[in-house]
């Protein structure tokens, strides 16, 4: 193990952590990519860097040093599998915490050559991205669609989600005969940064220190996540993206993906989203954090290091941003004021009505697949989100020039990201001489409609990317006329 070099940090926005001058050891990993689906288990993880860096005894002799208390370290060990793996069976309370580090997708390392620059004015470093795949990529590499994900999706957008067990998050819009059809498509989609599916993020391990990061964590943009995904199309050998496509916080980075990289980016799709977060929206995600904060078990982002998860308070953020999702006809229609299996009110603070119930399921659910600081640090990105601030203030200006061909989407009962958000893109879009279509979607079901089967959307789509794949020059699905 040798070095690094002496690296100064300077305090930097975000949660007004201040980062100290030191050297620190670190595993020099070379660039590699490995699926880690027979990988259940953190020591797994270094066993296979220690493997490609040599020395692995001594390295194993070494290895629960690297291991913090509850809950990376709450594991029984079952077999030493054959081959160079060892086998672990995770706590059933941390099956979310197994995934950071031994993500069920494909990851990409880079190491300490390859650093991720960010717009805290550090750089991050090892980075790794995790991140799935679905179809071919045809011999031009002409075909490949990035999926961008919402602010607590993550990579699994067309398979069984590997905590869940649910099906993907956009199985309506991705797989055979979809829209973003896998079998004329290759589509990508990669956990952000900052998140906790795989991807570096708070609770992965800090190589500094052998801990979780938590809050000496840099806090992130909208931008460094699009830099990170970059990094991983650079990788796969990809010049041009056919197309880009996400909803919410996914649909940011669509924007920042044709303003960073327009040569890079044939079709966009940005979805229920905004060029810029408002008063209203960060105001909600100032709640949200400081439901989590306020948490005596958040320990000051140190959790993960002392052994307790802030549950509660990530429980209660997830409850106040889950009714933002929905419209007031959808909560209505859906639960009115009926109780719960009840004829008539406890008058006690238990669950009476149906909708504290089904809060309550949402937050329950939400919590056993996501890290509390990961929260904190994809919502300040959103917050930190204004595409034209680094034009100017002239959102024009961030297309000028653009090759791109666009559809924008909204829907009619969107709160959150209302249709006026998307109507300013699209007419900056047109000032900018940008090739756009538009369509504001009737429905009740408010900001999730894009991730529901919602017909108008769905068409939408469908057609859009078919008159695209023509323009393109991708050859046609049986199904679809030439």
């Amino acid at each position: 193990m040798d070095r690094s070099k002496t690296i100064k940090h300077t305090r930097f926005y975000g949660f007004g952590t201040k980062w100290r001058e030191k050297s620190v050891p670190v595993f020099r990993i070379p660039l590699l990519e490995f699926q880690q689906q027979d990988m259940s288990g953190m020591k797994t993880y270094f066993m296979r860097i220690a493997l490609r860096a040599g020395n692995l005894t001594q390295r194993l002799r070494n290895l629960d040093s690297f291991f913090p208390p509850f809950p990376y370290s709450e594991r029984n060990v079952l077999s030493t599998a054959s081959g160079n793996s060892v086998q672990f069976a995770p706590a059933k309370k941390t099956v979310g915490i197994r995934e950071i580090e031994a993500p069920n997708s494909l990851v990409l390392q880079f190491g300490l050559d390859h650093p991720l620059a960010l717009d805290a004015g550090v750089s991050l470093s090892p980075l790794t991205i995790a991140y799935q795949t679905y179809g071919e990529l045809n011999a031009a590499k002409s075909n490949a669609v990035l999926v961008c994900h919402a602010l607590t999706g993550d990579q699994h957008v067309a398979n069984t989600h590997p905590i869940t067990g649910k099906p993907g998050w956009w199985n309506t819009m991705v797989g055979p005969g979809r829209p973003i059809d896998t079998n004329r498509y290759f589509v990508i989609a990669s956990n952000v940064v900052g998140g906790c599916m795989g991807t570096t993020g708070p609770a992965s391990l800090n190589p500094a220190t052998g801990r979780p990061y938590g809050l000496d964590l840099p806090v992130v943009t909208i931008k460094d996540m699009v830099r990170a995904q970059a990094m991983l199309i650079d990788y796969l050998g990809i010049d041009t993206l056919f197309c880009v496509a996400g909803g919410s916080m996914g649909g940011m980075q669509v924007l920042q993906w044709v303003a960073s990289f327009p040569e890079r980016v044939f079709a966009a799709m940005p979805i229920a989203t905004a060029a810029r977060h408002s008063a209203q929206n960060i105001a909600f995600h100032e709640v949200g954090r400081q439901a989590v904060m306020a948490d005596p078990d958040w320990r000051g982002g140190r959790y993960l290091k002392e052994g307790v998860v802030p549950t509660k308070g990530l429980a209660v953020a997830r409850m106040a941003a889950h009714i933002t999702y929905l419209s007031e006809n959808v909560l209505q229609s859906k639960f009115g004021r009926k109780l719960q299996n009840r004829a008539a009110p406890t008058f006690s603070f238990d669950a009476d009505f149906q909708i504290e119930n089904y809060l309550r399921h949402q937050a329950t659910s939400f919590v056993d697949r996501f890290d509390a600081n990961s929260y904190l640090y994809v919502t300040r990105a959103c917050d930190y989100f204004d595409l034209a601030a680094d034009y100017g203030g002239t959102l024009a200006y961030a297309f000028k020039g653009a090759k791109s061909r666009f559809c924008v989407v909204s829907f009619n009962s969107d709160w959150l990201y209302p249709t006026s958000a998307s109507r300013a893109i699209v007419h900056a879009l047109n000032a900018g001489g940008a090739s756009v279509s538009f369509v504001d979607i009737e429905t009740d079901r408010g900001h999730d409609a894009f991730l529901l089967d919602t017909p108008e959307f769905i068409a939408t789509s469908r057609g859009f990317l078919a008159a695209a794949a023509r323009a393109r020059g991708l050859a046609p699905t049986k199904n679809e006329p030439k």
